[in-house]
């Protein structure tokens, strides 16, 4: 193979590897009765951006959904209780979404299920040479502009 040529294979096995992955991840914490997996990446941004929250824009970025697709999810997580979605004070076309106590609750509950699937249909396949090597190239192509030190 051609340098070009192992790099669309190297796009295509990172295609099929997440949709894998996330497909099997997905499964068991449904099967868990748990939160769907993108309420959980909703919950996780959420939790971290602390009790100020994250503009809508920000969540859609942070989950690379699209604005659309994400007020609707955040929608269903205000019908659910997990969320809070409040009015930008400064700007009255934004909104800010905000985890709840039961958002917060939800996601502590998921996050085991979430973490023994990794491991299982991720983590698994590799040594740790393979996942720094994978975390090192990825990190490069997600955020081309920075200087990611890992471990």
């Amino acid at each position: 193979m051609t340098g070009q040529d192992d790099r669309l294979e190297a796009w295509r096995a990172m295609l099929l590897a997440h949709n894998t992955a996330v497909r099997a991840i997905e499964s068991d914490v449904q099967r868990d009765g748990r939160i769907p997996l993108t309420w959980y990446d909703v919950l996780l941004e959420l939790k971290a951006a602390g009790k100020h929250g994250l503009r809508m824009q920000e969540v859609a970025n942070r989950v690379v959904l699209s604005r659309t697709r994400v007020s609707r999810l955040i929608d269903e997580m205000v019908r659910a209780g997990l969320v809070d979605k409040l009015p930008d004070p400064h700007d009255k076309r934004a909104s800010w979404a905000v985890i709840t106590p039961a958002g917060a609750e939800a996601h502590r509950a998921t996050a085991p299920v979430y973490m023994r699937s990794i491991q299982k249909h991720f983590s698994a396949h590799l040594t740790d040479e393979d996942a720094a090597v994978i975390a090192r190239a990825l990190f490069k192509v997600a955020q081309p502009d920075s200087d990611i030190q890992l471990g």
